[in-house]
């Protein structure tokens, strides 16, 4: 049997959490089941980014205007959208709405976005959401019936890390530099709560807000104690959650959040929001603060830097908790959405 799923957020190295899951999910998928053929598509955009130079003798074709070629018996939208071809049956993903619900996107973005998930919702046969945060704002946004919502979580593609050398004085942020991530109020209560030698890194690329931001940290107080690394590879990343004695993610909005988990599979304790999806992903096992509380921030990182205790417990607790979000789980509970489709 064929499936067809767009895997245009899979392509390049600087990944997403979109594009962590769309890998994650394809090449899953792929290894479950050999017997099956799985044809990744692709978007012109992305493909020419990909392919900068290529042979003469090589040429580029919108991939998804020929997908009666494939035959398909399903399609997946990995992001949110769907082709213009219809499909005996469609499957779409939704990650989260922030762009309908708040002004962390340029007007045209939102625009588009509005327009491409109701036409995705209308012709789904069944929405995928990461989250009951999600599903929940699908349902009343978008207006799709709870009948046609399944709720598969993102996982964590970083081993349960056992244990590891004593940590570095080191806050540490995975994620855009971008005004949803909340990090001017970061740099504020770091500001407030912690004293030399700790340092609080910023890793990630520049998003939507991300000048604002850059000059806010030129502006603090202890700017020769914060670092924007931008992008790193897994490798590097990795070698940060290894270093880092607390893990700060104090989003405005998240339809799930991906790099608590990850901390916590590496040992980090967490710190996060108290709203959206971030305390279902979460658990008991981080520290919740009001995103919109300097104060807030501050105190609860000014526990974890003077608690050892605390620190430990969470450390523990967080651990338990990544062991639950395996991606094959993800990856399962796909294949059945699948074959509930198509039984």
């Amino acid at each position: 049997m064929t499936y067809a799923l767009d895997a245009t957020y899979s392509t390049g190295g600087n990944l997403s959490g979109v594009g962590v899951y769309s890998r994650e999910i394809l090449n899953g998928l792929a290894r479950a089941h050999p017997e099956d053929r799985f044809t990744w598509c692709y978007r012109p955009h992305r493909l020419l980014r990909a392919f900068k130079t290529r042979p003469s003798n090589a040429s580029l074709r919108p991939l998804l205007e020929h997908l009666q070629l494939f035959r398909a018996e399903l399609f997946h939208g990995l992001n949110q959208r769907l082709p213009a071809r219809r499909f005996k049956r469609s499957v779409c993903t939704f990650h989260d709405l922030f762009v309908l619900t708040s002004d962390y996107s340029t007007t045209e973005f939102r625009r588009r976005f509005a327009q491409q998930a109701r036409d995705a919702v209308s012709r789904a046969d069944l929405v995928i959401c990461v989250s009951a945060f999600t599903a929940a704002q699908v349902s009343t946004l978008l207006g799709v019936d709870t009948s046609r919502l399944r709720v598969i979580p993102h996982g964590t593609r970083f081993p349960t890390r056992a244990g590891g050398p004593r940590r570095d004085p080191m806050i540490l942020h995975i994620g855009a530099i971008q005004h949803r991530k909340n990090l001017s109020r970061l740099v504020t209560a770091f500001e407030r709560c912690a004293p030399a030698p700790w340092r609080l890194v910023l890793a990630g690329s520049d998003g939507f807000g991300a000048a604002e931001i850059h000059q806010r940290i030129a502006s603090s107080t202890a700017r020769d104690r914060i670092e924007a690394l931008g992008w790193v590879n897994d490798e590097a990343l990795s070698a940060l959650y290894a270093k880092a004695a607390v893990f700060a993610f104090p989003s405005l909005d998240e339809g799930f959040g991906i790099p608590v988990l990850e901390a916590m599979a590496q040992g980090v304790p967490v710190l996060s929001s108290n709203r959206s999806a971030l305390p279902e992903a979460c658990g008991d096992a981080a520290l919740l603060v009001d995103p919109l509380s300097e104060d807030d921030i501050a105190h609860g990182l000014s526990r974890l830097i003077s608690d050892s205790g605390l620190r430990d417990r969470l450390t523990q607790a967080g651990r338990a908790r990544a062991e639950l979000f395996p991606w094959s789980r993800a990856v399962t509970a796909t294949w059945n959405v699948y074959r509930e489709l198509l039984s």
